[in-house]
């Protein structure tokens, strides 16, 4: 029987979905019966045809290859009956016009390139940006950099995860293709670590506590998303948070995604009943909390203007270098919106008290 064949045959050839701000896909594929004995990686080019034996052998190279559960050599003869799952990092990003945009690069190599993302840009090319998205600004930041030799050609932009639009934060972009399935492994296996700050309505009662609840469209609003506590709809997601700041009417805190689903944590907030403030999309660009005192409103209004958007900062990443396994570690300030409205929101609480 073709291989090639088995590629049509759910049972056989499975692409799992993979979660939604990180950008990798997860394939399960199963050898059938009356095949005979074929090289893994043989086995994989015949049925992954899209992809490159490179591509393969990063795979290897990186533990994200794995037959019957456990990692192998590349020439283990695949058998029926086997089952072989590869995680295969999406591919860079096609031939797009690099454009001048200003980057605010943390730290880079010949790996991997550390940025903060500002608000109000949009990470990856897509219907409705086909210009001036991240992805844009770092062809045209690779353009500038000196070729290592006169046959290599310069990096490809690798976005390993993304984050919204007006989220703003700490971002890897990979700069190799073996980089990029060894970040993506770690992202998988949440190795990686990455944590976010984000101002929220109202004062949680506990100070550190855990959302289950599957995410999915919005039924009255597509272009949202939902939270599911039964599971009836979306995906699973799992996000853990704990409290920084308390302020009465609203509350600094700390997350972790355990999943990493898109708007989880501005969806899951809204479904503990604590929307982030400037949060249009999820309701938290009204005034949730607080009294109906002219100084209070005059405040809040104020601070909802200069915030204009979703409280949410990636503050951490920490992940290992994909040359060497080194343990790296970067921290971001919280940008001046977000600091701006704590402090104002800090002296409000303080003068309540008194």
């Amino acid at each position: 029987m073709s291989f090639i064949r088995h590629h049509s045959n759910p049972e056989e050839y499975n692409r799992e979905e993979p979660e939604e701000d990180l950008l990798f896909d997860h394939y399960t594929l199963r050898a059938t019966a009356g095949q005979s004995p074929l090289r893994l990686d043989v086995f994989l080019s015949n049925l992954l045809p899209f992809t490159t034996r490179s591509k393969i052998k990063n795979a290897y190279e990186t533990g994200s290859i794995t037959v019957n559960g456990k990692e192998t050599k590349l020439a283990y003869k695949v058998r029926p009956g086997d089952e072989v799952k590869i995680m295969l990092p999406y591919p860079p990003t096609p031939e797009l016009k690099a454009e001048p945009i200003p980057l605010d690069i943390r730290y880079e190599d010949e790996s991997l390139l550390i940025l903060h993302k500002p608000p109000q840009m949009v990470c990856h090319p897509s219907f409705g940006h086909r210009s001036g998205t991240l992805v844009h600004g770092l062809l045209w930041h690779f353009q500038q950099l000196p070729k290592g030799s006169s046959s290599q050609e310069h990096p490809r932009p690798g976005l390993v995860h993304r984050i919204d639009k007006d989220t703003t934060g700490l971002l890897v972009i990979a700069k190799t293709e073996y980089a990029m399935a060894h970040l993506s492994k770690q992202f998988f296996d949440r190795t990686s670590d990455r944590r976010y700050l984000a101002l929220v309505w109202g004062d949680l009662k506990e100070d550190k506590g855990t959302v289950v609840a599957h995410i999915g469209r919005n039924p009255s609003d597509r272009k949202i998303y939902a939270a599911f506590p039964n599971g009836e709809e979306g995906k699973s997601g799992v996000t853990h948070y704990e409290v920084v700041e308390r302020f009465g009417v609203a509350t600094m805190i700390r997350l972790k995604l355990e999943t990493g689903r898109t708007h989880q944590i501005r969806v899951h907030m809204k479904h503990l009943g604590h929307p982030l403030l400037g949060d249009k999309e999820y309701g938290g660009d009204k005034v949730l909390r607080g009294p109906s005192t002219k100084a209070f409103q005059t405040m809040i209004h104020q601070a909802l203007e200069i915030l204009s958007r979703q409280a949410l900062h990636a503050k951490t990443l920490s992940l290992d270098h994909p040359v060497g396994g080194a343990r790296i570690h970067f921290d971001s300030d919280v940008p001046e919106d977000m600091q701006t409205v704590a402090n104002m929101l800090r002296e409000w609480s303080a003068g309540s008290k008194h």
